[in-house]
């Protein structure tokens, strides 16, 4: 039975750490999150992140916006706090509303205070090797596979999923990792047949269940980012946990899994942001 890689536990870890070391700076860390809309999986993850920067001593603001907020008005408070030296990190929760283009705001967030790593800025700067902000996803896998010592260079990583949330970024971090990654997606090929030769495999596309036994290799490791919902309520990832883990050395369980390290590494580098 493979060994359950857990989230929650290095998650507080290194928050406990994080607290001691905010006891003792000069400037006390603000992050300011902006959320629009009353979509429920937003609103637990920003009262979830809320909890974190007031676990750890960050300075946290919610900016709660109406649906009907305009994309002016969301630009115009972005700007505000591009200029407020209170506050080191600047997120905006996605999604956002269809009357408002994503792209346009997570351009007008200064790069420097992007503590969610998507600004074309910092995208580049990590495919080129030389990462300030990183997304905190797939930045909070690294620290997972290197927590449990899980060896990269000359491994078969395969990334199923190619958001530039996740996908993109995770096939980059394990490439510089020396590792031989493959991406695949919804237009793949057999895909099976792809992801099992996974030493590593990353699944990050948003279908409950959708990774099972026969797509995975013995003794792989298993990273599952999904959050999906079963028909009867529960919470599940992408990959069938109870049919897969008789199989696998080592997988993540949903919940308490990457969730966790996910909003760790954002106030990991809103901390890093007030340093500088």
């Amino acid at each position: 039975m493979g060994m359950i890689m857990n989230g929650r536990e290095l998650a507080d870890e290194l928050q406990l750490e994080m607290i001691e070391e905010v006891k003792k700076m000069p400037v006390k860390p603000g992050l300011v999150v902006m959320i629009v809309g009353e979509n429920s999986a937003s609103q637990t993850y920003v009262k979830n992140k809320e909890r974190a920067a007031e676990k750890i001593g960050i300075n946290s603001k919610i900016e709660r916006l109406p649906e009907s907020v305009t994309e002016k008005e969301l630009l115009d408070l972005i700007s505000k706090y591009n200029e407020d030296n209170a506050y080191h990190g600047i997120l905006v929760q996605l999604p956002l509303p269809a009357h408002i283009d994503e792209e346009k705001v997570l351009l007008a967030i200064d790069a420097k205070k992007d503590v969610d790593g998507f600004h074309p800025l910092n995208i580049g700067k990590m495919m080129s090797g030389d990462a300030d902000l990183i997304p905190c996803t797939p930045y909070g896998i690294m620290m997972l596979l290197k927590k449990y010592n899980v060896p990269l260079a000359g491994k078969n990583a395969v990334v199923v999923g190619r958001s530039n949330i996740v996908g993109k970024p995770m096939a980059h971090l394990l490439l510089q990792e020396d590792a031989t990654v493959t991406i695949t997606h919804s237009k793949t090929t057999d895909l099976q047949e792809v992801t099992k030769r996974a030493d590593v495999l990353v699944v990050a596309i948003g279908k409950g269940h959708f990774i099972n036994s026969s797509h995975v290799k013995e003794g792989a490791v298993v990273i599952d980012v999904g959050m999906n919902r079963s028909p009867e309520g529960k919470l599940i990832g992408d990959v069938d946990f109870d049919d897969v883990i008789e199989k696998v050395s080592l997988i993540t369980p949903v919940p308490k899994g990457v969730g966790p390290m996910t909003i760790t590494m954002l106030m990991r580098q809103t901390i890093d942001n007030a340093k500088k």
